[in-house]
């Protein structure tokens, strides 16, 4: 039977999409060999990566790290773009004042969304429609939650072609309409016996349909993102949201929106899938390298500090410049690791030894750890 006779497709670009099919699909759509062979390179990385991560002491060094770097990547897909240098200055100071720039915020509340969702997930146990508000509420620092029926949602051609500015979706309208969809998305996503059983791919399937929906005014595809991360982990494949799928996300920015619209215009939900799992498979190598070049360069730095034979507890202070990019005296005193003085000489010896770059920002003095930073940057 020819695919767009298993899906009921997107008729009208123009038109709201209120015939959205619900969760599940045809299996049919997806019980492919080249799925399936891709789906075990996709579930063979991640393993990798989550018995990595669990045998790490401090899971800070990844809580921070690796997650403040999957929000900027984030939100750079939406086009809310910050420097590094910001982002790591405004996470140190752990305050947002009037000299954090609005994209800057944005991430950083994109970060605290993460941690909110999985926390909420935690106590909850489940997905709910208010999982979903809440992180919309988050990420846009909202009081809202699903769109009205009067606001104009649609989504244009991006870049700047011939075909740029012109509407290529419509996602469905009417507050009982979202709300249904939704309602059917959260059976989908609690239901293990619904099909498929295999997480990633419900993951995959579950991330379109969110997308399709569309529910909120704005932040719908940080939303998504953070649906991903919290999934995985839900099901019990991550111990910690450090899945970095933003970055394949960027890297390969055209095909993400060319397959999500294969699924509405054609029902081909075999390339979505496919895209889907090399970006988890991807993702999850390029963070287990992170994972075993940031061990590696603590061990290295932290062998060069007790060389020196001056530091006391050496240990605990490279965990402490290791757990963001940027270190300030007070998170070593907060920590209770050192008494004021004794933080601030230990910073500078690190900064003469080369080990941190000390920063002097609007009259704050601030230590960067190049090596974190540089991967965190690849």
């Amino acid at each position: 039977m020819p695919q767009k006779m298993l899906y009921r497709v997107n008729p009208d670009r123009n038109v709201p999409w209120n015939d959205l099919p619900e969760l599940p699909i045809d299996e049919r759509l997806y019980k492919e060999v080249e799925i399936y062979e891709q789906l075990g390179k996709a579930k063979e990385a991640l393993a990798l990566l989550a018995g990595r991560s669990v045998a790490i002491p401090n899971q800070a060094l990844l809580i921070n790290s690796i997650t403040l770097q999957e929000a900027k990547d984030s939100s750079a897909i939406e086009n809310v773009f910050t420097t590094e240098d910001d982002l790591y200055q405004a996470f140190s100071d752990d305050k947002f004042d009037d000299t954090v720039s609005a994209a800057t915020k944005e991430v950083l509340r994109y970060r605290e969304a993460v941690w909110e969702g999985q926390e909420y997930l935690r106590e909850k146990g489940q997905f709910d429609m208010d999982y979903f508000i809440n992180l919309y509420q988050e990420i846009k620092e909202s009081k809202d939650g699903i769109r009205p029926p009067f606001a104009q949602t649609y989504i244009r051609q991006g870049g700047s072609g011939p075909n740029a500015g012109k509407r290529i979706y419509t996602p469905p309208k009417g507050k009982d309409v979202l709300e249904r969809k939704l309602a059917n998305l959260v059976a989908f996503l609690n239901d293990d016996t619904i099909p498929p059983t295999e997480p990633l791919l419900k993951m995959a399937m579950a991330h379109f349909q969110f997308e399709a929906i569309h529910p909120f005014r704005d932040g719908n595809g940080r939303a998504g993102r953070i649906l991903n991360i919290h999934y995985i982990t839900q099901k019990g494949l991550l111990d910690l949201p450090i899945l970095y799928l933003s970055r394949y996300i960027i890297e390969h920015k055209q095909e993400y929106y060319d397959t999500l619209a294969g699924v509405s215009q054609r029902g081909d939900w075999e390339s979505w899938l496919l895209y889907m799992l090399r970006a988890i498979e991807s993702t999850a190598r390029l963070t287990y390298q992170k994972v075993n070049d940031l061990l590696e360069a603590k061990e290295a730095v932290l062998r060069a500090v007790e060389s020196e034979k001056k530091f006391q507890r050496p240990d605990q202070l490279i965990e402490g410049i290791f757990t963001q990019p940027f270190t300030k005296v007070r998170h070593l005193t907060d920590a209770g690791i050192y008494a004021e003085n004794t933080a601030r000489n230990y910073l500078n010896e690190l900064a003469e030894m080369g080990v941190l770059e000390k920063k002097q920002i609007k009259g704050r003095h601030y230590y960067k750890n190049r090596e974190l930073e540089n991967i965190l940057s690849y």
